[in-house]
């Protein structure tokens, strides 16, 4: 688990405003910009392909390379740069009022030449400052609702640090990682894959994706302290696409299914059961798959695009047509039960796409169109064909644990009309 003591980022804000637009609404995606690799394209055209030719608005960086920096600036492309760790103390040495000498010169020297104006460190629309904590700050967190900061930080480190956000209207920062957390009985719950889910008894809610949990459960400490109102901010969170042999629950399919749910539910504006309606400023690790990390395989497979620029797979982050998401070759499939599906697996299947799935369901309810046969069979091919063909029409969307099967045979019957 990662030390508490964490790099503070400058989260320097775009001078323009980037209008992006997705399939139906904004799409606001940020992805980590690592280098650990000795084949990647130069920051300039890294900065133009996304820039031009993706949805990312928004760059978080491990350094302050001037290169990269500089290749971003008067692209309207938020930076959050990393200062190093032993450059905090000079740093943080000056009082709220007035930044220490050493601040200033950060900025002027790391920032100010590749921004459009200058920009100066008491100017909060330009630079915030945050950190960013991995989930290990928390003593508890299953169920949700029982949330809490390790004793003894949380009211030395963590309530003068959210108190700091909340007088800066800026976000604390953390890095939840449903693949550092998931077995094979948790797998499903962590690739936002229909599941039981998980049911916290003091909230009534329950939780059918494991980054929301962890999200209410960094709410919920929060709350525990008072500060509950203080902005969140996800600094990293992804899935890789390739492992050791025989690693469970590392495949391409399996980051499909992680990153692609993930940028729907951070861009639908929902939030969480503990935080509806909010939106969270998110990164998704990482920009490239990084050839000379060291550790297991799985370390150098996390990134959405190789280092030819080409997609490692398809989350519906580019602009160009050549690149949009291609969810099926044939334009007309549905996505029905298959046959020796359980019942418990058909409920769920049905409670999943009909919840949090976010799937109209009004047509299987009593007197409703569809409501006839009143089977699980014929009512759990309804609910996963509304919620595949809403979420995008992926093949993954249709996944179901294995129970769903794509058809390009139309089920409607009588007045009963799936969508398609």
């Amino acid at each position: 688990m990662a030390s508490l003591a964490k790099p503070v980022k400058l989260l320097v804000l775009p001078l323009l405003l980037l209008h992006l637009l997705s399939f139906s609404a904004a799409l606001s995606v940020g992805v980590n910009y690592g280098a650990f690799a000795d084949n990647l394209p130069p920051p300039g055209q890294v900065a133009a392909f996304l820039k031009d030719r993706t949805f990312v608005d928004r760059v978080k960086l491990f350094d302050a390379n001037p290169d990269i920096i500089r290749a971003f600036a008067g692209t309207g492309i938020s930076l959050m740069i990393t200062v190093p760790n032993g450059d905090i103390p000079s740093l943080a040495s000056g009082r709220s009022s007035a930044p220490s000498p050493a601040a200033s010169a950060w900025v002027a020297t790391n920032v100010a030449p590749s921004t459009l104006r200058p920009t100066s460190p008491s100017s909060p629309s330009e630079t915030r400052v945050s950190t960013p904590n991995s989930l290990g700050i928390l003593s508890a967190s299953e169920p949700p609702s029982t949330g809490r900061f390790r004793p003894g930080y949380d009211r030395v480190i963590f309530a003068p640090m959210l108190d700091f956000h909340r007088r800066t209207s800026t976000p604390f920062v953390v890095n939840p990682y449903p693949y550092f957390g998931y077995t094979a009985r948790t797998l499903d719950y962590a690739l936002f894959r229909p599941n039981p889910g998980v049911f916290d008894a003091a909230t009534g809610v329950n939780y059918t994706n494991m980054f929301e949990a962890q999200l209410d459960a960094v709410h919920a400490a929060m709350q525990r302290l008072g500060y509950g109102d203080v902005e969140i901010a996800v600094g990293e969170t992804g899935w890789p696409s390739a492992g050791d042999p025989g690693q469970l629950g590392v495949s391409v399919e399996d980051a499909v299914s992680y990153n692609a749910n993930l940028i729907r539910l951070v861009n639908s504006g929902k939030g969480t059961p503990m935080m509806p309606g909010r939106r969270f400023e998110t990164y998704v690790f990482a920009l490239f798959n990084e050839n000379l990390k060291p550790g297991p395989t799985a370390e150098r497979h996390f990134g959405l695009f190789n280092p030819d620029l080409s997609p490692s797979y398809d989350v519906g982050l580019m602009r160009d047509s050549n690149y949009a998401p291609a969810p099926s070759s044939d334009s007309w499939r549905w996505c029905v039960a298959t046959a020796d599906a359980s019942a418990a697996e058909l409920q769920n299947n049905i409670d999943y796409a009909c919840g949090s799935g976010g799937a109209d369901c009004r047509a299987i309810q009593n007197g409703g169109a569809c409501f006839d046969p009143d089977t699980l069979s014929a009512h759990a091919s309804y609910a996963m064909n509304a919620y595949y063909q809403g979420a995008g029409r992926y093949d993954f969307n249709c996944y179901f644990g294995g129970t769903g099967v794509l058809t390009s045979t139309d089920p409607s019957y009588g007045n009963c009309r799936y969508q398609s």
